[in-house]
């Protein structure tokens, strides 16, 4: 019997292991051979129902779908011919799950109301009850739960599966019904009598008239200009202008981006490329089969499940082997894909999609996220649009070789930030040392300051950010509130308690997103103050709203320290030289082998591997659009006192300390020297000033002699004790 038994599990064994051989030989054919299948049962079906022209077997046909699905079996052929075109197409096989779920809920549901509606015949009944009502699946689903919950309980449930599978099929979560549901009744109430805008005047319609008519024209000149100049991406639809101001604002409309144009397909077969790919692995004596692909913007993801035994290493060792055998510069291994028990080859596309960010925008993501700091990012491998939440980041560093498309990236955000919220949700401030990335957001109403371009000036601005985050803490702190989202909430909802007679100085808190656009630059200039204080940001400004995003395009270890990494937990790599650089931007190598122009990898805090992307690009031209929508809307509002950060920084700046700066160099050189530590931060909190302040007094400290020259983010050389200092000043005094 033991001998019996061993015998049967290795038939089973064997059996399951050859079923396994066989799917994975046939891959995508088998689907290709059910849809060839569906369509022509879809014909056939077709002939017999709606023409009694398929002979016998046409009338067999049609009695055995009127029987099965009643009086809607009629649009059996419909179906049929689409689920196998839907197969056909290569559709991925996740969303063919979800349809074919949602498609059944759908069907069982609504079978199971029209037999209830058609006297609710019992599945013995016989052809004629069935046929005319929802057929035999409509009877087994009505007729129990009629028994057991009354006619009424039944059509509860079978609404209910109706509905369940119509949300199913759509991929529409229960909430976006909701919200959709509720938008009309919450407009009404925004738009209540007393706060409706007044109405156009005669001359303020002249004038926006007008305004639209010159805008037009240019928009068909722009548009003549770029259709004889060759331009790939299509013309927006012509913006309506906007009303004239009123003390509300109305975001820029979404026609003010533009769709990426369709993209023809390449002259490389993915069929040929996965039997390329097999015989490859066939030569090396790999045991692995190609089981399926999917085509994103710029490369195509092929999944590769490898036989019991075989060493994955195997796969990865022959990387260089596959490109040579597929004519492809490079190719990228991911083992595993997450989620699933294969390996994925990416292999770039000879004819790249363009990824526009009007596209990311116009998805049911972007719009079902309310998120002021939700911004536009681009496509994965799936196609799918991918939109990121900087405030989960919650701080971002982006770096790569000249070109790749780091400015780009940032023109998106910002525009995506434009796009979407209000000056009173997010203020930003730029930092563009190179003075030519972010020149065109100048003068919005978003902005803290006017765009910095000095890097000695974004040294001042930075400790501003250090300065606000700080009264931030101390103003949660005053009303007992934990971060920034739940005191708007209260705001919001009126259950805030400030102090007694401070009520004004407690208003809604923005979030405040500083973009610098070249790190190297800053710490060219100052290294240890731009160090200092993008660390101390990184580590607090969390929770009261504040948000970095850095880039750059020397990913060296004096550029990006390990303190800036160690505080900056989100990465995203373009393309860089070396593998050296990727694995300084995201510890592992990778980025060297991407393609530019905006192809990317992100790692986000929350991952713990890379997701590569085709990042959203967005023209000169529509971000023109965008900012001049913006700025007729509002006027710039500068934060009081950081209006001069855009200027010149003058040779006498370090020497201007006088009055009652002069007593605070005296009060900085007695805490250096007693406690024999040259730090700013000391002295911005025991002398309680600002970081530009405290910097240019420990620099007149350097020139006394007192402290030493910077160490970076060491503190400084003390030169002297305190028995030297006194007897210093006696002879002095």
């Amino acid at each position: 019997m033991p001998t019996r038994t061993r015998k049967r599990k290795k038939q089973r064994r064997g059996v399951i292991a050859a079923g396994r051989t066989v799917a994975r030989h046939l891959g995508p054919q088998l689907a290709d051979a059910i849809g060839i299948a569906l369509v022509v049962l879809a014909v056939l079906s077709a002939l017999g129902i709606w023409f009694s022209a398929a002979g016998p077997l046409g009338g067999a046909l049609a009695f055995v779908v009127r029987g099965t699905f009643g009086v809607s079996g009629i649009a059996f052929p419909v179906v049929a011919l689409w689920w196998g075109l839907v197969l056909i197409r290569g559709t991925v096989e996740e969303e063919r799950g979800r349809m074919l779920i949602g498609l059944t809920l759908a069907a069982v549901g609504g079978l199971s109301l029209w037999s209830l509606l058609a006297g609710n015949p019992s599945p013995l009944a016989g052809f004629e009850p069935l046929a005319g009502g929802g057929g035999l699946i409509g009877s087994l689903a009505a007729w129990p739960l009629s028994r057991l919950l009354s006619g009424y309980g039944a059509a509860v449930v079978g609404l209910a599966m109706l509905l369940l599978g119509v949300l199913v099929f759509t991929a529409t979560p229960l909430s976006t019904v909701i919200a959709f549901v509720r938008r009309p009744f919450e407009r009404t109430a925004r738009q209540a009598p007393a706060e409706r805008p007044r109405p156009l005047s005669g001359e303020d319609i002249d004038e926006d008239d007008e305004a639209y008519e010159e805008d037009e024209v240019e928009a068909e000149d722009d548009a003549e200009l770029e259709a004889e100049a060759g331009d790939v991406v299509s013309v927006p639809e012509a913006a309506t202008p906007p009303p004239p101001p009123r003390g509300s604002y109305r975001p820029p409309p979404m026609n003010l981006l533009r769709q990426a144009p369709s993209t023809t397909k390449g002259t490389r077969d993915e069929q040929q490329v996965m039997a390329a790919l097999q015989q490859t692995l066939q030569n090396f004596g790999v045991d692995a089969e190609v089981t399926g692909f999917t085509r994103g913007p710029s490369v195509t993801l092929f999944e590769v499940n490898v036989g019991e035994g075989t060493k994955v290493k195997k796969v990865l060792a022959l990387a260089d082997d596959i490109a040579y055998a597929l004519a492809t510069p490079d190719v990228r291994i991911i083992a595993p894909i997450p989620g699933k028990s294969a390996i994925g080859i990416e292999v770039p596309n000879d004819t790249r999609d363009f990824v526009t960010l009007g596209d990311v925008l116009r998805t049911r993501a972007a719009k079902d996220e309310p998120h002021p700091l939700a911004v536009g990012l681009g496509k994965d491998v799936h196609g799918r649009a991918i939109l990121v939440r900087l405030d989960r980041m919650p701080h971002l560093l982006i770096a790569g070789a000249t070109g790749a498309g780091k400015s780009s990236l940032i023109n998106a955000f910002v525009t995506s930030i434009l796009m979407r919220t209000t000056p009173d949700a997010v203020r930003l401030m730029l930092i563009d040392p190179k003075r030519v990335e972010l020149s065109h957001f100048g003068d919005l109403p978003h902005l803290i300051s006017p765009v910095i371009v000095h890097p000695k000036r974004a040294a001042e601005a930075l400790g501003w950010v250090v300065r606000e985050m700080e009264l931030r803490y101390e103003s949660l702190a005053s009303v007992g509130m934990r971060d920034i989202d739940a005191y708007n909430a209260a705001h919001a909802e009126g259950t805030l308690r400030p102090p007694p007679g401070r009520e004004s100085e407690f208003g809604r808190l923005p979030h405040i997103l500083v973009v610098i656009d070249e790190l190297a630059d800053l710490m060219m200039v100052a290294p240890r103050d731009v160090e200092d204080a993008i660390c101390r940001i990184a580590q607090m400004a969390r929770a009261v709203g504040i948000h970095l995003v850095v880039a750059t395009q020397r990913p060296s270890v004096d550029v990006v320290t390990g303190l800036i990494k160690a505080n900056i937990p989100s990465r995203i790599a373009f393309m860089t030289a070396s593998a050296a650089d990727s694995r300084v931007i995201l510890d592992v190598g990778g980025a060297e082998k991407l393609l530019g122009h905006g192809d990317m990898l992100f790692l986000p805090s929350s991952a713990s591997r890379a997701q590569r992307i085709q990042g959203a690009w967005v023209t000169e031209r529509e971000i023109e659009a965008v900012a001049g929508w913006v700025r007729k809307q509002r006027e710039p509002d500068y934060v009081q006192g950081i209006e001069g950060l855009n200027t010149p920084p003058s040779d006498d700046d370090d020497e201007s300390l006088g009055g009652d700066d002069a007593s605070l160099v005296e009060q900085a050189a007695e805490l250096v020297i007693r406690s024999q530590l040259g730090s700013t931060s000391m002295l911005q909190r025991k002398l309680k000033v600002g970081f530009a302040r405290a910097g240019r007094i420990m620099d007149v400290l350097e020139e006394r002699g007192i402290v030493g020259p910077s160490q970076g983010s060491k503190p400084r050389d003390v030169l002297l004790t305190w028995d030297e200092w006194v007897e210093a000043r006696a002879r002095t005094g």
